[in-house]
């Protein structure tokens, strides 16, 4: 007995060992002091970067983690916490309410759009475009592609413009890029 209980625990510090020994080996980008694993999903990766926990706290509030840690392939723009401190005073904080989810995940959805698209290909869509490319986001609303530099720059329904500061996040269900601004969709008024 006492055989089985040794071999099962040096089982056990085997199989552990090798996920540590798989996620050192993996290529990682560090995001707000922390590697992002390729092999761990979107939320997984997020919750980890101190840089992002606004961002997180918001897909908490609006009921988008599920979502965001099925198997996609998803491409998140994803603002980090200075990013939201731009918005203007109080409006995170009304966001946040619950009354106000389903804004919120507009907003949020807003950021995402279907597929795994790294810098490369966005790269090739805004030279495809001759200077722009135009992106269909998962809220039904558009998002424009253009270069400045070497930088590639996100511009919204309203004008607003992030810049892509951090790119090629891979995660096991897509792809994040890091940007500076919140976007935000074109909001009808009656």
């Amino acid at each position: 007995m006492k055989r089985i209980k040794t071999f099962t625990w040096i089982l056990i510090t085997v199989f552990l060992s090798n996920i540590s020994l798989a996620q050192k080996m993996e290529k990682t980008v560090d995001v707000g002091g922390a590697p992002m694993y390729p092999s761990k999903n979107i939320i997984e990766n997020a919750m980890n970067s101190k840089d992002h926990t606004t961002l997180v706290a918001a897909v908490k509030a609006a009921g988008l983690v599920e979502t965001l840690e099925g198997t996609g392939p998803f491409t998140v723009f994803a603002p980090t916490n200075e990013a939201f401190n731009l918005l203007p005073q109080g409006t995170l904080e009304t966001l946040l309410r619950p009354e106000n989810k389903t804004k919120l995940q507009g907003i949020l959805t807003y950021h995402v759009v279907g597929g795994r698209l790294d810098s490369k290909e966005l790269a090739s869509m805004i030279k495809a475009g001759n200077g722009t490319a135009e992106l269909k986001t998962v809220s039904g609303g558009k998002l424009w592609l253009m270069m400045k530099g070497n930088k590639i720059m996100l511009k919204d329904e309203n004008g607003g413009v992030a810049t892509i500061t951090i790119k090629d996040v891979y995660q096991s269900n897509g792809v994040i890029h890091v940007i500076d601004h919140v976007v935000m969709a074109k909001v009808n008024q009656p």
